[in-house]
């Protein structure tokens, strides 16, 4: 069916593809254009808006994967599974994490009547825009659907883009980074409309997960511009200096260009604002940003000083933390702040950048930074580069003893989304590889192919199969999952070509 926007969406389907050209089209004007709509900070009560020295900027992801784990199989929320699950685990939650999803419709009206400027980021993946629909939950899609179009929320709320079923990026394979991106974005076209979609210029990686390798973080990169993208949230320990070094404290605190170069020596950049510190929840769940960008000052960037920025995410759910204690302490730090007076104030993230850009900077100004591990790499290649050499090169670093990986870096140090899961990469790549096999020749002589049920039912999954759950909870129900997913996008694929639309 098509909806009055041209969304096209078959059957019981998530509306993932079908309208690739005129998206990306309206995404490539709102990625030329100016940041407009976020600069709002000079619109506040602020006596001296050049005063101001330190800004914080918090956001929430929020995920529920889908599993097939429903009646005969079927395809449902995580979410729907804790309902109808409740004494298994802490399924208990389910109520108060469906609580969790919807509750900034309240607390930012609420904080707008009391005279304060309350900001907030929203990530949401597609798996739980899809569910909270599938399960009927209007009270859920009705909240981020004033959150997302209300004209009084947009000052406040700015939604990030993500990956539409939760890969992680270092991992996925490389023809599928776009595919990830577009889904995302046709779906919230599809909820919210296409001005909504238009102001989405942030972009969060599920997992955090940035890759190191040359070809992966060029097509990332590559594809969020391509996609209207402007600007990504990267983790501290994810990024380099273009000479090896850890980032040093105030760079944290300003802009930086995140540089991604191929083996082929081809270069594309994106403005990177870095979250900081670890991946404790506890850090946005009692508003700890606010309380330290009180202490910062403004940081010297190219010509002139900004104001520093602290930058967080947290999964806006998890733990009691997240559960019973953020609401509060979100009131609480921005009631504190509006009583300061504004040298402290809440940003979003185009907000932030736009600030700047009004002052007469852009991402030329910003410190360029690279992925981890880059700087050993393009050392050990030497000035020549192509595909061979960077696999030389790699292969080398590996067998040295002194530590190399190439499977980029997320919000944790201790877990692996490569070692020990053979079982869901193997296949994940197999049905990767078969269906660009099967799609991108039909594609290639007519885009209206992924229209079709067909390419919708197959690309559902194969996205579906590279969720980070499938290996973030181990081996057992998780990867039994992937297999079967995996068993349903090959049988899909090797159905007799016919059009099902």
């Amino acid at each position: 069916m098509e909806t009055p926007g041209g969304a096209v969406r078959c059957s019981d389907l998530p509306p993932i593809a079908g309208r690739e050209t005129a998206l990306l089209n309206l995404m490539q004007q709102a990625g030329t254009g100016p940041l407009t709509g976020a600069l709002t900070v000079r619109d506040r009560a602020i006596p001296n808006p050049d005063g101001i020295q330190s800004a914080f900027a918090c956001a929430l992801h929020l995920h529920q994967p889908t599993i097939p784990a429903g009646s005969n199989g079927a395809l449902i929320s995580h979410l729907q599974w804790m309902f109808e699950h409740p004494g298994v685990g802490d399924n208990h939650n389910a109520e108060p994490f469906a609580q969790c999803y919807r509750r900034m419709a309240d607390l930012v009206p609420q904080l707008i009547s009391e005279g304060c400027a309350p900001r907030i980021m929203l990530d949401v993946s597609g798996n739980l825009l899809w569910g909270a629909d599938q399960m009927g939950r209007q009270d859920i899609v009705e909240a981020w659907r004033h959150l997302a179009c209300d004209p009084a929320m947009q000052t406040h709320v700015e939604w990030l883009g993500t990956f539409w079923s939760h890969a992680v990026a270092p991992s996925t394979p490389i023809p599928d980074l776009k595919l990830q991106i577009q889904a995302w974005q046709h779906h919230f076209a599809f909820l919210f409309g296409d001005a909504a979609l238009q102001r989405v210029r942030g972009f969060s990686p599920p997992e955090m997960a940035l890759p190191n390798h040359p070809d992966t973080l060029f097509a990332l990169v590559r594809a969020l511009r391509d996609c209207g993208y402007r600007w990504l949230l990267v983790q501290e320990h994810s990024v380099e200096t273009l000479d090896g070094a850890p980032l040093g404290r105030e760079q944290t605190l300003v802009p930086n260009r995140l540089v991604a170069r191929n083996s082929s020596g081809e270069s594309v950049s994106i403005t990177a604002l870095i979250k900081t510190q670890g991946s404790d929840t506890k850090l946005v769940g009692q508003m700890q940003p606010c309380y330290e960008a009180l202490g910062l000052g403004r940081q010297p960037l190219g010509p002139t000083t900004v104001p520093a920025l602290v930058a967080q995410i947290a999964d806006g759910e998890n733990g009691g933390v997240m559960m019973n204690e953020f609401p509060q302490a979100f009131v609480q730090a921005h009631r504190r702040i509006a009583a300061a007076g504004g040298s402290t104030v809440a940003v979003n993230g185009s907000e932030y950048l736009a600030l700047l850009d009004e002052a007469g900077l852009n991402e030329a100004d910003w410190p360029a930074i690279q992925a981890v591990q880059q700087h050993r790499l393009w050392q050990q290649v030497g000035e020549a580069s192509d595909a061979q050499r960077v696999n030389a090169a790699i292969e080398a670093l590996q067998a040295s003893p002194s530590g190399f990986a190439m499977e980029g870096a997320s919000w944790t140090n201790n877990l692996s989304w490569v070692s020990g899961y053979g079982n869901v990469l193997e296949p994940m790549n197999e049905l990767s590889a078969q269906f660009h096999a099967t799609f991108d020749p039909q594609v290639a002589l007519d885009p209206a192919v992924t229209q079709s049920e067909r390419y919708q039912e197959a690309l559902l999954q194969l996205l579906l199969l590279e969720t980070s759950c499938f290996r973030y909870w181990g081996q057992g129900t998780w990867t039994d999952y992937a297999r079967e997913i995996h068993r349903r996008g090959m049988a899909l694929l090797h159905e007799p070509a016919q059009d099902r639309f």
